[in-house]
């Protein structure tokens, strides 16, 4: 078997989850840096997603805490909708990307990995940015360290 070795990964493993939503303590956190924040507004705040599943992978998430994006009231899902509109043009900017997913994953059963609190995902993308890595060997190559793509998405923020 071979291995590849990824020793700067070993500080997401020792790391203790903090207690509670993510999302929420990413709203309400003062050091924006160590939970990659990138931007946070009166209904919204968006950040990087510390495992992606590419380069410039973000996540906006509304500031109330709700499952379904139908129970927010009027005012915060315009305003997520204005978050997600931002997110995609700064990634745009920052990165060039050729394409974009973006999308939720509402309950468990549709792949949501934080059931409780929805989230949209924005996830630039590029002709042939694949490769055998993730098939053969279960592995993703990012070609920039998460603090690096933080500033590079901040920049692009007004």
């Amino acid at each position: 078997m071979e291995r590849l070795w990824a020793p700067w990964r070993m500080q997401y493993l020792e790391k203790a989850a903090p207690p509670g939503c993510f999302f929420c303590a990413a709203a309400a956190t003062a050091d924006e840096a160590e939970l990659l924040v990138v931007a946070r507004d009166r209904h919204s705040v968006t950040l990087l997603n510390k495992f992606p599943y590419g380069h410039g992978h973000l996540l906006v998430a509304p500031r109330a805490h709700m499952a379904l994006p139908e129970d927010l009231d009027d005012a915060a899902y315009d305003g997520l909708m204005r978050a997600v509109r931002r997110a995609a043009r700064a990634l745009r900017a920052a990165f060039t990307p050729e394409g974009m997913n973006v999308g939720m994953n509402l309950g468990r059963a549709a792949g949501a990995g934080v059931a409780d609190h929805c989230h949209w995902h924005l996830l630039p993308r590029w002709n042939g940015d694949t490769n055998f890595m993730p098939v053969i060997g279960d592995v993703k190559v990012m070609s920039e360290h998460l603090a690096a793509t933080l500033l590079r998405v901040r920049e692009h923020y007004a």
